[in-house]
């Protein structure tokens, strides 16, 4: 049992601990903590695989959001495509085991971004 002043910490934390985060069905708690954590990949401020436990088809609809922000320009392919989907633990592992981290030029990322604003 780790003890946190603040959901900061906490995620934080489980960053540091973690060697990948699967997200299984869970509510706004789950959706913030898994938003955080893709974009620090994004940012590659960590390496680690990514994924969403889609147990009963859960994440269809978050993960065809994922696709329209891909479609739409916000979010590249090597990125959309960090997130690994799988319904199955065994192949979730599976996969993370050959788990490649989006290569991340954060000059042009930093160029995209204030073109943006």
């Amino acid at each position: 049992l780790r003890v946190v002043n603040s959901m900061h910490e906490r995620k934080a934390l489980m960053a540091d601990l973690a060697d990948a985060f699967i997200a299984l069905p869970g509510g706004f708690g789950t959706l913030d903590e898994m938003a955080e954590i893709f974009t620090w990949a994004q940012l590659s401020l960590h390496t680690k695989p990514c994924g969403l436990l889609n147990v009963c088809g859960y994440y269809d609809p978050l993960i065809s959001f994922f696709d329209r922000m891909h479609q739409e320009g916000f979010v590249d392919e090597e990125h959309r495509n960090m997130v690994v989907v799988e319904e199955n633990p065994a192949a979730m592992l599976q996969r993370f085991e050959t788990y490649q981290p989006p290569h991340t030029d954060k000059a042009a990322l930093a160029l995209h971004q204030s073109a943006l604003k």
